[in-house]
């Protein structure tokens, strides 16, 4: 049973001893299923960064967490954001987006100019993702290219994006 959220959440960097729980919240959300999605193949050869993901908390319960992993779209450096995940009690305080804009403002001071990520254009708009700048970004297996969104970091940062995503 799962206590309701009786305030907004904190939010800090994923820490190393994170992981258990992230994946746990990761599992709850996405079920096993999201080992086939092509969001994992880049996953599985892209440099994570714990230093741009972060995690949602409700006193020592994780209620979200979005992670980064370094990838290249053609020659240009990216950061990858996903999964995302938040539970349902805590979304009602914008705790997704609020994760979303952390990552990219983390990304961002890192140096990075643009982020790619799989997802609905609806939701991810709001934050400054689109699918028109991502038409030539091509992901390692098959997706709707759609749901592939990028979001500059700076003036022209996501100008131009061409190519297939793969490791750094």
């Amino acid at each position: 049973m799962t206590v309701p959220a009786a305030k907004a959440p904190t939010f800090e960097r994923e820490q190393p001893l994170d992981g258990p729980a992230v994946e746990a919240l990761l599992d709850h959300a996405f079920g096993p299923g999201r080992f086939t999605k092509v969001s994992e193949r880049v996953r599985e050869v892209a440099e994570f960064r714990p230093d741009l993901s972060f995690c949602a908390w409700d006193g020592q319960r994780l209620v979200g967490s979005v992670r980064m992993t370094r990838i290249r779209i053609g020659t240009d450096a990216a950061i990858f954001l996903g999964p995302l995940a938040v539970e349902a009690d805590v979304r009602k305080f914008g705790t997704g987006g609020a994760l979303v804009l952390a990552a990219c403002d983390a990304a961002q001071e890192a140096g990075f100019a643009s982020v790619l990520l799989v997802g609905d254009e609806p939701y991810f708009g709001r934050f400054g993702f689109s699918a028109a700048l991502a038409k030539r970004v091509r992901l390692p297996g098959p997706v709707d290219q759609r749901r592939v969104l990028v979001r500059g970091l700076r003036e022209g940062g996501a100008d131009d994006l061409s190519g297939l995503v793969v490791a750094p």
